[in-house]
């Protein structure tokens, strides 16, 4: 592929990334002054003016809207790209901190919006359990790759389970507590399991 050709399909990808996020982030903007039920799709692609193909070519659904995390693949190419000698658990925690790296405020806010509207809507909370599967095979994925062993191996389904338990106790504490930060929180829940999960006094 020629170099040119490369340029000019990393420029489209970036344009349909800040397209999905302008999208994303007004309609979190609408859910937070009118409420999620109330907010409908034509307000959105009004607000944004985009066309609704255009809405639907990356959201699907208005459920989309909270539950679409971009930033999963970001997170297991990053742990795949960690050195061979780390363990799954080292090596999640690495990869986490390359990929928040480069996370702005601006969309650390969007996540946790979503992540509030996914706890506090009673219809999202449901769909927020196929996100969870769909992520716990990703993390049981890149695990298997590392080790060397099947991905139907349970203790390697037992291990993804416990990683994504622990970001997700993280996640919830961040959104409860504001003023923290969710990579340090996210870093020392891996710690946490990594040293077995004690509770020393």
């Amino acid at each position: 592929m020629q170099p040119e050709m490369r340029s000019a399909i990393g420029l489209r990808e970036r344009k349909k990334a800040k397209t999905r996020a302008a999208i994303q982030h007004e309609a979190l903007r609408l859910f937070s002054l009118q409420g999620y039920e109330a907010t409908t799709i034509e307000q959105i692609v009004e607000a944004v003016d985009v066309s609704p193909s255009t809405f639907f070519r990356y959201f699907p659904s208005k459920e989309d809207l909270v539950l679409t995390d971009n930033y999963d693949p970001f997170v297991v190419e990053a742990i795949r790209g960690q050195p061979s000698e780390l363990g799954p658990v080292q090596a999640v925690r690495r990869g986490l901190n390359t990929v928040f790296e480069s996370i702005s405020q601006e969309e650390l806010s969007d996540m946790r919006d979503r992540m509030e509207l996914a706890l506090s809507v009673p219809e999202l909370r449901a769909a927020t359990l196929d996100q969870i599967v769909q992520t716990i095979r990703q993390i049981t994925d890149v695990i298997a790759e590392r080790v060397g062993r099947a991905r139907d191996d349970f203790a390697v389904e037992t291990l993804a389970g416990a990683i994504l338990g622990v970001m997700i106790s993280a996640e919830f504490h961040w959104v409860e507590h504001r003023g923290t930060e969710l990579i340090a929180l996210l870093d020392k829940a891996l710690g946490h399991l990594e040293a077995g999960l004690q509770l020393r006094p």
